[in-house]
């Protein structure tokens, strides 16, 4: 896999991608949307002012990954279980969580949904056995950038990545390990997105 995003004149940033490429980016992109869901949403025919003003859950979701995608906005001083300052800290994310959560899902599921739609239209028009060539304005980058870390941070949590180990050890794994495709998925993703960002940083 190829897997680096370059500067357009103007800005924005292209990527080469072939058939094999597009397919894998544009499951994990379809399986993150679906991942994510849609949220608490209000009955179907409702009012629309309902969804903007909607309560979202309160507690952070029991999936992993999906905590990791949408983690506690204050998190827990380092303070023992059950005291005064865990408890408030624990009060004042799921306050903020009711309010933001839907929002949030809303507009990462769109964001991986626009990489599935960028790479449906690359591949419909793609020469057969030559690889595409994407390009993508500034704030459709923008987008990508955000779906490429989501999909890593979830990946990284079913593969039990932290924050204090980068996953260096995976690459070790035997071919015949079944982790071994995502692992690969992950250092990709890595890389696409490390490009990525470079191209949009103001030189």
């Amino acid at each position: 896999m190829s897997g680096r995003f370059e500067p357009l004149p103007g800005g924005g940033a292209s990527l080469a991608l072939d058939e094999v490429e597009i397919s894998i980016l544009r499951s994990l992109a379809m399986q993150l949307a679906e991942l994510i869901g849609p949220g608490d949403q209000p009955a179907e025919g409702g009012d629309p002012l309902d969804a903007l003003f909607a309560d979202g859950p309160s507690k952070p979701p029991a999936d992993p990954a999906l905590a990791r995608l949408f983690p506690d906005a204050y998190c827990p001083p380092d303070q023992e279980l059950g005291s005064r300052e865990e408890k408030e800290a624990r009060e004042a994310s799921a306050e903020f969580r009711r309010f933001t959560e839907n929002d949030l899902r809303a507009r990462k599921r769109d964001d991986a949904l626009t990489v599935v739609r960028d790479l449906d239209s690359l591949a419909s028009g793609a020469s057969a056995g030559a690889p595409g060539v994407l390009e993508l304005a500034p704030e459709k980058a923008r987008h990508w950038l955000t779906a490429l870390n989501d999909l890593r941070l979830a990946i990284g949590t079913r593969l039990e990545v932290t924050d204090e180990d980068d996953g260096g050890d995976l690459l070790r794994l035997p071919d015949s390990d079944p982790r071994k495709p995502m692992v690969m998925a992950y250092f990709w993703l890595g890389g696409l997105q490390e490009t990525l960002v470079e191209t949009l940083m103001p030189e």
